[in-house]
C-alpha cells in the first residue's frame, strides 16, 4: 500500500517545523524536496570520487568518469531513451533556449509558423519570440478554454490555416493549471498537414508525476529539470530523437566536446555523449539526479500517478466546498496532474500565501510565469497548491483549515 506519511521520513526537510507548525509543503511545481538517497549521492561524490572527467589517468578521474556515464545511462533509461539522446543541460529553460538557438536558427525560415499554446511557461515562450524576430517567423497560439482545456478546434484551425508550421512547442502538463495535454493525438493531427514539423514538449511538470517514455510520446524534443522530480537544482535534460542529433549543433563549445582544434577551425567529437558536453560537467548533481530516478523507479511511476490523481481529486473537491474560492482550470481530476489553483475572492494571492505560511503551509502565489494566460482570463494572481509523493490528503485538509484564517483576518 502506498503510504505518503511513511515516505515523508525519507525527506529530512519535512521533519522540520515552520513558524512552530509542521511543514506542509505544497509548492512542488516550483521545486520538489529531496530524499536522503539523493543528498547522500551528492555528498558521496564529493567525499569519495571528486575529480574532473576524461582528464586524468588516476583512479579518482576514472571513478568520476564512470559515475558520469553510469548516471547518464540511468537517467536515459528512466525516460525510455537511448543514452546518446540525452543532452545534459542546467534546466528546462536552458534546454529550450538550446533548441531555439541551434536547431531553430538553422531550420526555421522567414514566413514559417512556430505554433505554441496559451498555457506556456515564459521559458517556452520567450525563446521562440527571440527566434521569430531573428529569422522572420511568426508565432501563433492555440487557445485555452474557460475550463482550462486546450481548444482542439482552434488547434485544428491553425493546422489547416498555416502554410508551414516548422515547430509546435507545448507543455506536457501546464504548470499553472495542471492540464494534461494529449501529445500523441496532437502530433498525429499536426503531421497530417505538416509532415516536416517538429514537436518540442516541456516535460518539467509531467516527469515528476507520470511515466514518461520518450519513444512513445511523439516528441522530437522533450525537456526536463531534475529539481522538479526529487533531484538537485542546476541540472536537467534535453531529449532529442536520435535522427535529429545530426541536425543539432553544439550550443556551448570548448572542453571535452572537441575532437581536433587548430587556429582556424574545430572538429567536434563524433561520440554524441561528448559532443554536447562543453567543459566540466556537474557529476555530483548528475549522480543525485540518477539517485532520484532510482528512488522514483523503485516506488513505481504508475503508483505515483495514481496517488497524484487521488490528491488532485481530493484537492478539487475540498476547495470547491469553500464558498470564498474560485477554482481555475479543469474541474476534472482526470484532466489534471500535480496541482490545483484558485482565487480567493477579495484577497490578493500573496496575502493568502502569507497567511498560509503562518500556519506552516507552503504554496505558490502569483502568475506562475504564465503572465499572458493570467492576463487573458483577467486574473491578477492565483494561489497554486502542488503535490508530490510525500503529500497526503491530510495535508490538503490542513490547507483547507488554514484558509479559514484568511477569512478571519480579512473579514471576507
Amino acid at each position: 500500500m502506498f503510504d505518503p506519511v511513511k515516505l515523508q521520513l525519507d525527506f529530512p526537510i519535512l521533519q522540520r517545523q515552520v513558524h512552530g507548525k509542521r511543514l506542509v509543503y505544497l509548492d512542488n511545481a516550483a521545486t520538489s524536496q529531496k530524499p536522503r538517497s539523493v543528498i547522500q549521492a551528492i555528498s558521496n561524490y564529493y567525499e569519495n570520487h571528486n575529480a574532473n572527467v576524461h582528464r586524468g589517468v588516476h583512479q579518482l578521474g576514472d571513478e568520476s568518469t564512470q559515475l558520469f556515464h553510469q548516471s547518464r545511462q540511468k537517467i536515459a533509461i528512466f525516460f525510455g531513451a537511448k543514452v546518446e539522446e540525452l543532452v545534459i543541460v542546467r534546466n528546462t529553460t536552458e534546454a529550450i533556449n538550446q533548441v531555439a538557438m541551434t536547431w531553430g536558427q538553422e531550420h526555421v525560415r522567414a514566413g514559417d509558423t512556430i505554433l505554441l499554446t496559451e498555457f506556456e511557461h515564459h521559458s517556452n515562450l520567450v525563446p521562440w519570440q527571440i527566434l521569430a524576430s531573428l529569422v522572420g517567423a511568426q508565432l501563433a497560439f492555440v487557445k485555452v478554454t474557460e475550463d482550462g482545456e486546450l481548444d482542439r478546434a482552434d488547434f485544428r484551425h491553425w493546422v489547416q490555416r498555416e502554410s508551414k508550421i516548422a515547430l509546435f512547442a507545448i507543455s506536457h502538463v501546464s504548470n499553472a493549471l495542471g492540464t494534461l495535454n494529449p501529445l500523441l493525438e496532437l502530433k498525429t493531427e499536426l503531421l497530417a498537414k505538416h509532415p516536416q514539423a517538429k514537436m518540442l514538449v516541456d516535460g518539467a511538470q509531467a516527469a515528476p508525476h507520470l511515466p514518461v517514455n520518450f519513444k512513445e510520446l511523439g516528441a522530437d524534443f522533450y525537456v526536463v529539470s531534475a529539481h522538479k522530480m526529487l533531484g538537485p537544482m542546476g541540472i536537467g535534460g534535453l531529449l532529442v530523437v536520435r535522427e535529429l542529433l545530426s541536425e543539432l549543433r553544439p550550443f556551448f563549445t570548448g572542453g571535452g566536446m572537441i575532437d581536433t582544434v587548430d587556429w582556424q577551425e574545430t572538429a567536434y567529437a563524433e561520440d554524441l555523449e561528448d559532443k554536447f558536453t562543453a567543459g566540466t560537467p556537474d557529476v555530483a548533481s548528475l549522480s543525485g539526479w540518477a539517485a532520484a530516478c532510482e528512488y522514483l523507479s523503485q516506488l513505481g511511476m504508475k503508483k505515483l500517478a495514481d496517488h497524484d490523481h487521488d490528491l488532485v481529486a481530493h484537492g478539487l473537491n475540498s476547495l470547491a466546498a469553500v464558498p470564498e474560492l474560485k477554482l481555475v482550470g479543469s474541474p476534472s481530476a482526470t484532466h489534471r496532474v500535480g496541482s490545483v489553483a484558485f482565487i480567493y475572492h477579495g484577497v490578493h494571492a500573496h496575502d493568502v500565501g502569507q497567511v498560509l505560511d503562518s500556519e506552516g503551509i507552503a504554496v505558490r502565489s502569483g502568475h506562475h510565469c504564465t503572465m499572458p494566460l493570467h492576463t487573458k482570463f483577467g486574473w491578477a494572481a492565483t494561489v497554486r497548491a502542488s503535490f508530490q509523493l510525500y503529500n497526503s490528503t491530510e495535508d490538503i485538509d490542513q490547507l483547507i483549515a488554514a484558509l479559514a484564517k484568511v477569512k478571519t483576518i480579512f473579514g471576507v
